[in-house]
């Protein structure tokens, strides 16, 4: 018999991803109006009429992220209440819950983290993720998810040459959570390490790529013309280091910072 599964979030676009898994297990997509993460009595109701062997919680307010800055009452009823009133639904029934959260949580500066490293969230999106993981932990009979993961194909049309994440498509997210299902605690959950830029161009026919400041940047970039546009900042094309610190102090400070002169030649 299969054993059933349910996720939340089930009209999204990554809840859709596990559908082709359908042969192995009962997938259900509930809908908002049959399963209400902010109703406690809805949440129970759904649960107590389809008796699952496993609950994904994957609703969750994303985008914009500029929401989460501009109006964190919906930030935090979605994404921190909302999980809690899952959570203790779960509890009570002794039923698993795997919870997606986020890589924000991490700082973002350093890269290679480790499950056990330290969070530091960036900025409220990261906070509210942060925020329901602290309900998940509290139950021991869950698997909290730290996942990097993007649309197929990749859907912006720019990207950074200078920033690295560990991006997986949604599908092979899909496939490597039904794998690790039945385990507990924190997993980082992502692809290899590259530049965004990299990843972009590996999948994208086109990409533009943001805030180049290095020659061996745009030495590179240069070889490839045909389907990478690429932009420079005007104080990297009109300042260098260090001349720039002895004039303007800390205001030349910024990240990317200012190169030497060998970049601005």
């Amino acid at each position: 018999m299969k054993k059933t599964i349910i996720i939340t979030g089930g009209s999204g676009k990554f809840a859709k991803s596990f559908k082709k898994f359908s042969k192995k297990y009962k997938i259900l997509f509930p809908s908002k109006y049959e399963l209400n993460i902010l109703s406690p009595r809805s949440i129970s109701k759904y649960l107590n009429k389809t008796k699952p062997n496993y609950l994904i919680h994957n609703a969750a307010l994303s985008r914009p992220m500029s929401l989460h800055e501009k109006d964190i009452s919906q930030s935090i009823k979605k994404n921190i209440i909302g999980t809690c009133n899952v959570v203790m639904e779960c509890a009570r029934l002794n039923l698993k819950i795997i919870y997606f959260s986020s890589n924000y949580v991490y700082e973002g500066t350093q890269g290679n983290y480790k499950e056990s490293s330290p969070v530091k969230p960036p900025n409220n999106y990261a906070w509210s993720k942060l925020g329901g993981e602290c309900s998940v932990q509290m139950y021991k009979n869950s698997l909290i998810l730290r996942v990097c993961m993007t649309e197929k194909p990749f859907i912006h049309k720019k990207a950074y040459a200078n920033v690295k994440l560990n991006f997986m498509f949604q599908e092979d997210a899909a496939k490597l959570v039904l794998k690790i299902i039945d385990k507990k605690g924190i997993i980082n959950l992502g692809g290899p390490s590259q530049t965004i830029y990299n990843f972009a161009k590996k999948y994208n026919k086109k990409a533009h790529v943001l805030h180049i400041t290095t020659k061996q940047e745009v030495d590179f970039l240069s070889q490839h013309k045909g389907n990478i546009t690429f932009e420079i900042t005007p104080q990297h094309l009109t300042i260098y280091a260090p001349d720039c610190y002895d004039k303007l102090g800390t205001y030349a400070q910024m990240n990317p910072p200012i190169r030497d002169r060998s970049h601005y030649d």
